[in-house]
C-alpha cells in the first residue's frame, strides 16, 4: 500500500503510485504525479504540473514545482519533469517552465542535487548530473550528461554546458562551456579538459589524446575561433568525442563560448 503519513496533505487529483512513500508534513499538489518508489522524506512541498520519476528521493524542505521566479510568468500550466533515481537534498528549489522557454523544465535520470541547489525555469538537465551545494542555474540553462557543477557556482541564463564538463566551485559561468571542458573562476575561463571525468566514464585513451590535440587547436591563435570551430570535425575526423564538441560549437549559442585566459 501507499505509505502516506497522516500529517501530510495530498490534494485531490494528485496521482501517487501505490509504492510511493510520503513522509510527515509533506504537501503534494493536485497536478503532481509520483511514480513507484518515490520517497518524500518529510516537509517536502511539491506543486504545479510536476511528475517525479521512479526511485527518486527528495529530502526535507525542498520546494519542487512552485511558480517560477520570472516576472513574465502569468500562471500558465507549464511543466516540470524529474527523472528516475534522482536524489534531491534539503532546501533544493526547482521551478517549472514558462511560455518563453517551451513550457518545460526537465531533470534527467540519476541526478544528484545537493543542499541548496537551484534549478530555474526552462532548464534542461541531462542524466547523471551533479549540482553541488548551493549551485545555481539561471533560466533556460542547458546541461549535458555527466556534468558536475561545483558548490556555490552560478550559471547565467541561456548558458549551455556540454556533456562531461566540470565547473569548479565558486565559479561564475557567463558563456557556453564545451563538452569535456573544465572551467573555473569568476568570471570563468576554460582551463583545460575534464580528464578525470573522461577517464571515469571509460573514454578510450586514444580518443582522449585526439581530443587534447583538438582542444589545443580550437583555442590556438591560428585564424579566428569561429573558423577553427567549423573546421574541427574535418581536422579530427576519427574521434567520436571531437564530433560531440564540433556539434556543440555549431549549434546556436545565445551567450558565446567560454575561452581560455
Amino acid at each position: 500500500m501507499t505509505m502516506i503519513h497522516e500529517t501530510s496533505i495530498i490534494e485531490d487529483g494528485a496521482v501517487v503510485h501505490p509504492e510511493a512513500t510520503v513522509g510527515p508534513f509533506c504537501v503534494v499538489g493536485r497536478d503532481v504525479t509520483l511514480a513507484a518508489g518515490v520517497i518524500l522524506k518529510s516537509h517536502v512541498a511539491v506543486s504545479g504540473n510536476t511528475s517525479i520519476g521512479s526511485g527518486t528521493t527528495i529530502f526535507p524542505f525542498a520546494s519542487i514545482g512552485h511558480a517560477p521566479q520570472d516576472l513574465k510568468y502569468q500562471g500558465e500550466n507549464s511543466e516540470l519533469v524529474i527523472g528516475k533515481n534522482c536524489t534531491i537534498r534539503e532546501h533544493v528549489t526547482v521551478n517549472p517552465g514558462t511560455t518563453s522557454g517551451g513550457m518545460l523544465t526537465r531533470i534527467g535520470d540519476n541526478c544528484l542535487l545537493m543542499i541548496g541547489a537551484h534549478v530555474a525555469h526552462d532548464c534542461l538537465i541531462g542524466n547523471d548530473v551533479i549540482l553541488v551545494n548551493n549551485a545555481t542555474l539561471g533560466g533556460h540553462v542547458e546541461i549535458g550528461n555527466y556534468v558536475i557543477i561545483g558548490g556555490l557556482s552560478a550559471v547565467h541564463q541561456f548558458v549551455r554546458i556540454g556533456e562531461h564538463a566540470m565547473i569548479g566551485g565558486a565559479s561564475g559561468i557567463e558563456t557556453d562551456v564545451i563538452p569535456f571542458g573544465s572551467a573555473t573562476g569568476n568570471r570563468a575561463n576554460i582551463n583545460g579538459l575534464n580528464l578525470t571525468g573522461m577517464k571515469r566514464r571509460g573514454i578510450e585513451r586514444e580518443d582522449i589524446h585526439i581530443l587534447r590535440s583538438a582542444y589545443k587547436y580550437l583555442f590556438s591563435d591560428e585564424g579566428t575561433f569561429s573558423d577553427r570551430a567549423s573546421e574541427l570535425s574535418e581536422k579530427f575526423p576519427n574521434s567520436a568525442s571531437v564530433q560531440i564538441v564540433h556539434k556543440f560549437l555549431n549549434e546556436e549559442s545565445k551567450r558565446g563560448f567560454c575561452q581560455t585566459n
